[in-house]
This record gives C-alpha cells, structure tokens and sequence, in this order.
C-alpha cells in the first residue's frame, strides 16, 4: 500500500509538472505566433492569439494544431484602388486545423470563420459625399449612415433644388449584401423624392447605392455576410487554406 501511496503521489506530481510546462509552452507559443502575425501582415499593434486544446505539446509533435483564436482590434484593409484604406474594428478569427513546417517559420489553417464591424464613418468615406447634379437645378449628396433596423442601412440624403436647400434631409433603407467575395454593396430598396422633382431612377440610385471594395484581409480569408447593426455593418468572413505566417 505504501508503494502505491508513492506511486499516485509521483504520477500527480508529474501530472502537474506536465500540465505547468504545457502551460508555459502554450503561452510562449501564443507570444511568438501574434508577433509574426504583426510582422507578416504590418499591423500597428500587436493582435491577440489564443491556442485552444489540450494538451499543447502533443499537438506540437503532431505537426498541427487543432483551434487558434485571432483578435485584431483595427485593420487597415485596401479599398481596392491601392491607396485608399478602410478600417475594419475588432476582427475575431478562428482558425481550424493549423499546420505549420518543421522550423516553425510558416503555418496554413485548413479552414477559418470570424466577424468584423465596418464603422458607418468609414463606409460613408465610398458614398458620394459631395453635391452631385441629378437633374437639371438639383444636386444631391450622401451626409449620413445609420442602422435602420431589421438589417438594414439608412442613408440620408441632403439636396439643393434650385439653388435652395431643402429644409430637411431625405433618407432611404437600403440593403447591404456581399458580392465577389469582397465587396460590400449598398442599394436603395425604394427612391427618395428630391422637393417633388421627377428624377430618373438611374440618376438617383447614382446617389443612393454604392459599393466599397475590401481587399487584403489578413491570410486571404474574403467577406461571407454582412448586415446593419447599431454600431455599424457587422460582417462575417470565412477562408480556406489560410495563411497565418510565413
């Protein structure tokens, strides 16, 4: 009875140094991995990395890792014309399935799925913002985003008929979809009336709808859905094959 005391002491005593190490290792892990990703795809900050699972260290001689976690808290995506940015806030990634190379200078996960807000400021930034002439005497420009419930975008509009302004902004609910993978597009579900002036649909909708490009979010992974939310259009993004360093 004695040696199996001290045979179940031993074992838990070397149980917990395992689960410590594993710990440290993990930790270290998680410090090294969010430092290359900083590097690898330029942020100003450092992100936060989490690796999910237990143990660490069989996985590590696995070659693969089964869960890692990836927060961002401000992205500066390319708005496809290569000099323009659009911030994407709080970006949270999960990572399945994450292999890396023998000297640990790259790994690829099979798969990822997250969520990303744009705020309505920077959306507004693709909208016509300036006084454009609709018809003859009329201009008009985009002056605000907001939720409008039920998923959808409100957009106001202010217009000048005849050299006078009108006294109030119009506003129109308008969907918000994903096209190509990455592209946010906005489109008016009804027309606004500009001070009773008939104007051509295409005209108007030359106002009213527009579309942001998102280009180079981190390892490739591309837009999947979107909608309108209080704090701006949410997002969700989904990849395959997702580069996270090297």
């Amino acid at each position: 009875m004695r040696a199996l005391r001290i045979l179940l002491i031993v074992v838990v005593i070397l149980g917990g140094l395992f689960v410590i190490a594993d710990r440290v290792a993990v930790n270290f892990a998680e410090g090294e991995a969010a430092d290359r990703l900083k590097t690898t795809e330029n942020l100003s900050a450092t992100p936060d990395v989490s690796i999910k699972g237990f143990p660490f260290l069989t996985q590590v001689v696995g070659g693969s890792l089964d869960d890692i976690e990836v927060g961002i808290k401000n992205y500066d995506a390319a708005a496809g014309n290569g000099a323009q940015k659009i911030r994407i806030d709080d970006l949270q990634a999960d990572m399945q399935g994450v292999e890396f190379s023998g000297d640990y200078s790259s790994a690829t996960a099979t798969s990822a799925t997250g969520t990303a807000t744009i705020a309505y400021d920077e959306l507004l930034k693709t909208a016509k913002s300036e006084p454009t002439q609709v018809a003859p005497g009329v201009t008009a420009n985009v002056v605000g985003l907001s939720d409008g419930g039920n998923g959808k975008i409100k957009v106001t509009v202010e217009a000048t008929v005849l050299g006078t302004k009108l006294p109030e902004p119009v506003s129109v609910l308008s969907s918000v979809t994903v096209i190509d993978g990455d592209t946010v597009r906005v489109k008016a579900d009804g027309l606004p009336k500009f001070g009773g002036v008939q104007i051509a649909e295409s005209r108007v909708r030359s106002i009213t709808d527009f579309q942001q490009k998102i280009d180079g979010l981190p390892g490739g992974i591309q837009l999947d859905k979107v909608q309108a939310a209080p704090g701006g259009v949410e997002i969700t993004v989904e990849g395959s094959n997702v580069r996270l360093a090297g």
